[in-house]
């Protein structure tokens, strides 16, 4: 019976975990993982300790990633700190005020806005600067969500 629960929670967790990977309040690859270790702990999952091991490695270099990829692009594309502020509440204001689409134009909205209070002068710079940042939101975002998906696929495979 318990086992049972230990599956249920495991794939709630990785349905939550995709939802994360978009989600950013969420921790999408790490709930993912979570859920793959309690289908372990269920006796369903039949990973090896190497499958799991690499999908820890895995899922902390892509959590570390999202948190310092956006600032590194705005950094490379020569974006101030108030561009990177921009670009995060951009991202939380489209996401709860315009979605879908709010979360894909507003970081690229917030660091264009924030970079025009930066530096009110270069119009072409803060372009480049907020396509930057929305490139590093979009890869970021898609990298975490193919995580997931991927843990999905091998927890789906793992219970057939």
């Amino acid at each position: 019976m318990i086992e049972i629960l230990f599956v249920i929670f495991a794939f709630l967790l990785l349905l939550t975990g995709l939802i994360g990977a978009i989600v950013p309040v969420l921790p999408g690859p790490p709930l993912s993982y979570a859920g793959l270790l309690l289908l372990q702990w269920s006796g369903y999952g039949g990973f090896t300790s190497g499958f799991l091991w690499l999908w820890a490695a895995i899922t902390v270099v892509v959590t570390i990633g999202d948190y310092f990829l956006p600032t590194l692009m705005t950094q490379r594309f020569g974006g101030s700190r108030l561009a990177t502020v921009g670009s995060i509440l951009g991202l939380l204001i489209g996401l709860f005020f315009f979605p879908p689409i709010g979360l894909i134009i507003g970081p690229f909205l917030g660091a264009l806005a924030g970079e025009l209070i930066h530096n009110r002068t270069d119009s072409a710079k803060a372009f480049k600067v907020a396509l930057g940042t929305f490139l590093a939101f979009f890869f970021s975002t898609g990298t975490k969500l193919i995580i997931s998906a991927v843990m999905l696929f091998y927890a789906v495979m793992a219970m057939f």
